[in-house]
Formats: structure tokens, sequence, C-alpha cells
């Protein structure tokens, strides 16, 4: 029996300690939110749609500098009967030239573009709200499966205890064979929970390795807001400054001034109303100005030849009839806009939907805790009077199996209450617009 026990205690100490040489590199969730947005090619495509609009605003501004070019021809002739022509001319000048139009619209054009400007910057920050709370989720996947694997440790150690009680009264006669048989059993069934454990604990953290970016092994340090020792997650503090997480009216107030979505659908709509403008525009006339200096050769020369010029030009062009061109735009413009009212609207609703699901999710979980916590100590309590009943005689194993699977199933649903909590705080901030901030913040 003292072999047996010392075995057991052998092997559960090595189990304990390979982990820790094992593992690699930990991370706290503040760790991962900066690998991942450092790593991440979402965000980084999204980075260079900004860049793309500022040179989108490079071109804009381009349209409104004079055009300066030099020029020059080689011209060679056919021999004539009469020489009336030169052999050869060659010419060379210089050339400043500039067109717009008289309604403004290069201008309306560059406006465009530097509200596109901010606008991709705002998809920015989404795109890197909505990643960090993806980072989020899979990082309180691996402190699941991290508990569950405890928990199934802590269960396999305790029916390894009751398996060699039941053993020892067996041999003494104080048991059936059933009983332990039954006991054997529900020590087998918690061995291939326990592997079971280990292999969604390993596929957790290739998941969250897959989001972040993370190479070879590593480990992740618990939750700021929960310890995982079935004492709950801490108070919360307010989310925004003078919003507390129980006002939903202050919550909805905050997501429509905060949420990036809702900024970005909004310099949509100013940039649809300017597009109508800048379309409009085509109906007015183009004017071009332009200056050059030529300066001409023949071979051989000619006293007739004007050798050197320079000359000035304003030109006016409207088109009177383009087959219905310009209105077609203008519609297709007018028709935009009304789209990217329509987008914004929906987007108001869709945002108020999702603070009330996140607001909701909180004060379900946070609501459920206490009960579980309590649950969890009556299971604990109950499990401990039970063996010692079962030790005397007073309880069988029945009695001490229904007891073990309540304390498995009362631990487990506390620390998957615990961390559920902690993320649907996270959902919260992010369907207020906060989410971003406060890790910037941190």
């Amino acid at each position: 029996m003292k072999k047996e026990l010392i075995g057991i205690c052998i092997v559960y100490l090595v189990l304990a300690i390979i982990p820790r040489i094992s593992s690699g590199e930990e991370y706290s969730l503040d760790d991962l939110y900066r690998l991942a947005l450092t790593r991440s090619n979402s965000v980084k495509v999204a980075a260079e749609n900004t860049y793309i609009s500022e040179r989108e605003k490079d071109r804009a501004m381009a349209v409104l500098i004079p055009k300066f070019s030099a020029f020059g021809s080689y011209t060679a002739y056919n021999r004539a009967a009469i020489e009336l022509q030169p052999n050869n001319t060659s010419s060379w000048g210089l050339k400043l030239n500039q067109s717009f139009s008289l309604s403004g619209r290069e201008l309306t054009a560059l406006n465009i573009a530097e509200e596109g400007i901010t606008k991709s910057g705002l998809d920015l920050k989404s795109i890197q709200e909505a990643y960090l709370l993806n980072v989020a989720s899979d990082y309180f996947m691996v402190l699941k499966a991290k508990k569950s694997l405890e928990i199934a440790h802590a269960n396999v150690e305790r029916l390894t205890k009751y398996r060699d009680a039941a053993q020892t009264r067996l041999k003494v006669g104080e048991i059936t064979k059933t009983v332990l048989l039954r006991a054997e059993a529900e020590l087998t069934g918690a061995q291939s929970q326990l592997i079971v454990s280990e292999n969604n604990l390993k596929l957790a953290k290739a998941v969250l390795a897959r989001t972040v970016g993370i190479a070879g092994d590593y480990d992740v340090t618990d939750s700021p807001l929960s310890s995982g020792d079935g004492n709950g997650p801490a108070e919360s503090g307010p989310l925004t400054d003078g919003c507390s997480i129980s006002d939903i009216a202050c919550l909805k107030l905050t997501a429509l001034a905060e949420r990036q979505e809702l900024k970005a659908a909004e310099f949509e709509k100013e940039i649809a109303e300017k597009q109508i403008r800048y379309t409009k525009g085509s109906y007015w006339p183009d004017i071009s100005l332009e200056g050059a200096y030529i300066r001409r050769e023949d071979s051989p020369t000619n006293v007739f030849t004007n050798n050197e010029s320079i000359y000035g030009l304003v030109r006016i062009d409207y088109p009177f009839f383009e087959g219905g061109l310009r209105r077609a735009e203008v519609r297709q413009s007018e028709a935009r806009y009304r789209q990217s009212e329509y987008n914004f609207n929906d987007l108001k609703d869709s945002v108020n939907v999702q603070v009330e699901d996140a607001y909701l999710k909180v004060n379900t979980v946070g609501g459920i805790l206490e009960n579980l916590k309590a649950e969890l100590k009556y299971a604990r309590d109950n499990y401990n009077g039970i063996t010692k009943q079962f030790e005397y005689g007073l309880a069988n194993s029945l009695d001490v199996m229904d007891a073990n699977n309540l304390l498995v199933t009362a631990e487990r649903q506390l620390a998957n209450a615990e961390y559920d909590y902690e993320l649907a705080i996270l959902q919260l901030r992010r369907a207020t617009g906060t989410l971003l901030k406060t890790v910037v913040h941190q």
C-alpha cells in the first residue's frame, strides 16, 4: 500500500514539473494584445489602406499644381526637286500648363481625399478592436482548458485515493467486489477525461498561437480579474469615465459616441455628399492655361524661319451634349449618398442591440457567479462529509461517486463562469467602442 502511494505521488510530481520545464515564454493578456497588433495580417492590411488613402490625397493635391514639362523632336525629310524644305529640323521647348474646373471640383476632390484618410484610420481602429476581442476569446479558451486540466488531475487523484481505500476495505471484507469495480470504472473514466483535457489544452493553445502569431511552445498567465481559485472575478470598476457597467442608457450613449464603425459611417456620409458636389461640377466649363517657349533649328537654315517663339494660351472647354453621361453620374452619386444614410442608421440600431446583448451577458453571468460559488462550497463540504462517512461505513460507493461528480461539475461550472464573465466585460467594452482605448492606456 505504501509503495503504491509513493508511486502515485512520484507520477503526479513528474506531471506537475514537466509542464514547467517544457513550457516556453509566458504571456499575459496585455502581452498577447501587443503581439497581435504588431503581427496580425488583417491589421496590416487595414494599415495599408490608410497608407493608400494618404497617397490618394497626394494625387488630389497634384492636380492643383501646374505641370511643367520639356519636349523635343527631330525630323528628317526626303530631298525634294526644289529646295522648299530643310533636310532636317530639330525643335525643343519648355511648357507650363494648368487645367481646372470653374466649379472648383478639384478642391472638393482634395477634401474628399482628406476625409478618406480619417475614415481609413477609423476603419483600422475598428479592425484592431475586433481582432483584440478574438485574441481575448482564444486566450480565455486556453485558461478554461488549463482549469479543466487541473480539475481533471484533481479528480483522478481523488478517485485514485478512493480506489485504494476500496481495495483496502475489500481485503478486510467490509465491502463487496462490485464497489471496487465501480471505483475502477470511475477512475478509468476520469483518466480518459484527463487525456481529453490535455488534448483540448493543446488545441486551444494552437488556436491562440495562430491568432496572435506565436511560434514554439509557450504558456499564458491567468487573467488579472480572476485568479482562477474559485473566488470569482474581482469587482470591476467603471467601464468608462462617468459610466458604470450597470447603466445601460449611459453605455448606449457611449457606444454612439465611441464606436469607430459609427464614426467611419458618418464620414462615409460626408464623403458621399461631397461626391455629389464633385459630380455636379462636370456641368461647369473647364479652363486651361498654358505657356511655352519653343526653339527650332533647320538644316540648312532659312532666313524666313522663326527659330524662337514664346506663347500663352487660355482655353475654355464645355461639352454641350455627352449622351446623358453627366446626369447618370449625378444620379449615381445621389443614390450612393442615400445608401450611406441607410447604412449609418442600420449600424446605429445594430450597435444598440450589441450593447444590449453584451450588457445582458454581463448581468447574467455575474448574477449566477455567487450561486456557483455557493454551490462549489456546498459540493466540497458534501464530498468531504461523504468520504468520511464512507470510511466509517456510513455511506456507500454510490454516495461517494455522486458527491465527486457534483464537485467536478461545480468546479467546472464556476471556472467557466468566471472566465465567461471576464470575456463578457471585454465584449461590453468592444460593443461600446472602448476596448482599444483601455488596451492602449494600460
